[in-house]
């Protein structure tokens, strides 16, 4: 597991196809792709010469062309209370990004990254308040799920049964890397993990809603709201400046065309901004009659910001479900290691 900067492939970045071509090109065998997928994925081999079903005169040609390169891990905390687990991975030398292991009733959930930073500047977000650096690659959205997920299997042999793309950055501004991480991952010889246990959350990137749906019409979707009205909307949120609530609602409903599927909609609860009555009445005019959920959700502090989380989460909740509006808390997770997006990037960025 190699960390140096090299001209060999990062065998994170191939869908299997791109794998098979790689090797027919190099000199080895197009099956030799499913049987690397299957050490590398499935039995968390990530040494080419412990592979014991490949021809050992192809294990010079894997050698020199392909790498399995990790990051390097800067710091693993765990949260006492309910178990989450961040870790704070470095890609290269000043670039450093975040990924959750969240444990719930149902299995383990694995938040990832999909950008250095982000460039949508959300005033409640301690990633907005760190600049993008640049976009993940798709071996790079790839590798936080194998590695939190060895990580998980070597402590007590479970795996990983859920991703959420909610890390830091936008990742319907990373698409095309986001679509091939999804299908790498999707993938029945390597990980396999259903399109359905996978949800990306966007700010409300209005063109790449209706294109998802095409794309990856069995991924859940998660829409980053946290205000009911244009006006507040806009104050904490600038990607509402670009797209407000009618245009984001229009792309919504050519979604829920293609694919009949219910949408997420985010809503963190901050106390004396979206908490107030007018603000109920106007998130139960939204999202009533609509194919979705609301998700409400405990803040979690971020440095620098005012923002402080609601006492309302359950009377929203139960007006919510009186309104026959599917509504589920988030509770606070990770409140004592900085669980919130972005929270330990920052501090290690202002060190």
């Amino acid at each position: 597991m190699k960390n140096e900067t090299s001209s060999k492939i990062n065998f994170f970045n191939l869908s299997l196809e791109e794998l098979q071509e790689l090797l027919v090109s190099i000199g080895a065998k197009k099956f030799n792709a499913q049987q690397i997928y299957d050490w590398v994925y499935k039995k968390n081999c990530y040494d080419f010469s412990q592979m014991s079903n490949i021809a050992k005169t192809t294990l010079p040609l894997l050698e020199k062309h392909l790498e399995i390169k990790f990051f390097k891990t800067i710091k693993v905390l765990i949260d006492p209370k309910d178990e989450t687990t961040k870790f704070l991975f470095e890609i290269a030398p000043g670039e450093k990004i975040e990924t959750v292991l969240m444990k719930f009733d149902y299995g383990y959930s694995v938040c990832i990254s999909s950008e250095i930073g982000c460039a949508m500047g959300c005033k409640f977000c301690a990633s907005g308040q760190l600049k993008l650096v640049r976009k993940l690659s798709p071996g790079e959205i790839v590798l936080q799920y194998v590695m939190a997920n060895k990580y998980l299997n070597d402590l007590n042999g479970n795996k990983i049964s859920n991703i959420v793309v909610m890390g830091i950055g936008e990742p319907f501004d990373n698409y095309d890397n986001l679509i091939k991480a999804i299908k790498i991952i999707n993938c029945q010889h390597g990980i396999g993990l259903g399109a359905r246990h996978i949800t990306v959350s966007t700010c409300g990137l209005v063109k790449k809603i209706v294109q998802f749906a095409k794309d990856q019409a069995q991924a859940n979707l998660a829409i980053s709201l946290h205000a009911p009205n244009d006006e507040l909307r806009s104050k904490i949120m600038p990607i509402n400046r670009a797209y407000n609530l009618k245009e984001l609602f229009n792309a919504l409903n050519e979604y829920w065309k293609i694919t009949n599927r219910r949408v997420s909609f985010e809503y963190l609860m901050l106390k004396d901004l979206n908490d107030t009555d007018e603000c109920l009445k106007q998130l139960i005019a939204l999202t009533k009659n609509k194919l979705c959920y609301v998700n409400l959700i405990a803040y979690n502090s971020v440095d620098n910001t005012e923002f402080k989380t609601s006492k309302r989460l359950n009377y929203f909740r139960d007006e919510l479900n009186k309104n026959n509006i599917i509504t589920t808390l988030r509770l606070e997770r990770g409140s004592n290691i900085d669980a919130a997006c972005g929270q330990l990037r920052a501090k290690y960025e202002k060190k």
